[in-house]
């Protein structure tokens, strides 16, 4: 008023076609920044080995201009290990990201859902199932194959026990963790009951590694990802409304209970084909979307940013597994390590507020 110009604090529009999306260049910013430090992490975690390379061959070898010597030893010995956690850690975040923007709460993860548990006391059934059945069983299918199985099985029952005229992200965090402590007793009873060898092979799996990955495994994941990764971008546009609540998504024409049960879906998958390719690691899930919040300044975890934040997180975790300690450790341990405290700072700042 009075002549004076009042500036809009409203983000700018861009539009494309059909398409239009609200431009954030803090966002944009952050998430370049978290993209060039996973490749410089993914670079370094292939460079580093009982025949180190230079970061530079390795940088020439992922684009086609490295020696011989050094293209036999990162694409063949190296680089499935990395590109697991790449696409574990990627998977892990977004599905943490989905979980935590539909129950708004920070502590929903597929640790807590469930998802992890009920993959979890599937694999371990396989592996510790009495007589000649069990390696059977897992011959045909595959543990990648029962674990994912399991996930989604867990996730699909505790969407439909805390169905009630909707999804209410309190009673989805209360039921995930009810039955996340079903699957994590079933799992304790399977060890406690097995013989000795089969604990042994379990337990190994149960930490969570990336050792010893194959390009059949990483193969499977990439594409089971990427297909899943699409969805969630293709139905992400009409889940933004949502964040102002039912209503006012209604009102602009959302069908929000579907689009709640498809990201929800979509959540399940990713935290599943994580699983089947790493076992159980914890905690990515839910430290990943919130470190992600806070550097790009957003309410919600931004979806592209905590994919990165958890292949980052992921494979820098793998890295110091491999070389910052006396002896080599599964990454799984690191990653409980990181993320335990962070799951207290993350209780003693909700009770504060």
């Amino acid at each position: 008023m009075n002549g004076t110009k009042v500036k809009s604090s409203v983000a700018p529009g861009v539009r494309l076609g059909q398409v239009s999306f609200v431009w954030r260049p803090w966002v944009a910013g952050v998430t370049l920044l978290l993209a060039a430090a996973t490749f410089l992490v993914f670079c370094l975690s292939i460079s580093v080995g009982d025949f180190p390379i230079g970061l530079s061959q390795v940088v020439a070898t992922l684009f086609g201009h490295g020696e011989s010597v050094d293209e036999f030893i990162i694409m063949d010995l190296r680089m499935p290990r990395a590109m697991a956690g790449l696409v574990v850690g990627v998977a892990l975040g977004v599905s943490g990201a989905i979980t935590q923007s539909i129950a708004r709460n920070p502590l929903a993860s597929p640790d807590v859902l469930g998802v992890t548990g009920g993959a979890s006391a599937v694999a371990v059934f396989l592996v510790t199932v009495s007589g000649g059945a069990g390696a059977a069983v897992v011959s045909s299918v595959g543990l990648s194959t029962a674990a994912l199985a399991g996930g989604l099985g867990t996730g699909l029952l505790v969407y439909f026990l805390a169905w009630r005229r909707g999804i209410d992200g309190f009673r989805l965090i209360l039921i995930g963790i009810s039955v996340s402590a079903v699957m994590e007793a079933i799992t304790t009873w399977l060890l406690v009951t097995a013989d000795i060898r089969d604990v042994a092979q379990a337990q190994a799996w149960l930490v969570g590694s990336l050792e010893d990955r194959s390009w059949d495994e990483v193969g499977v994941a990439v594409w089971c990802t990427l297909a899943l990764l699409v969805v969630v971008t293709c139905v992400s546009f009409q889940f933004k409304p949502m964040h102002f609540g039912d209503e006012v998504a209604a009102g602009l024409g959302v069908r929000y209970q579907m689009v709640r049960a498809v990201l929800l879906l979509c959540a399940v998958l990713l935290a599943g084909v994580a699983v089947s390719a790493a076992g159980p690691v914890l905690f990515v899930a839910l430290v990943a979307p919130q470190v992600a919040m806070r550097l790009a300044r957003c309410p919600t975890p931004p979806m592209a940013a905590s994919g990165l934040a958890g292949a980052l997180l992921l494979i820098g975790s793998d890295l110091v597994a491999r070389t910052a300690l006396p002896i080599t450790l599964p990454v799984g341990v690191v990653t409980a390590a990181i993320g335990g405290p962070f799951l207290v700072y993350l209780l003693v700042r909700a009770n504060l507020k």
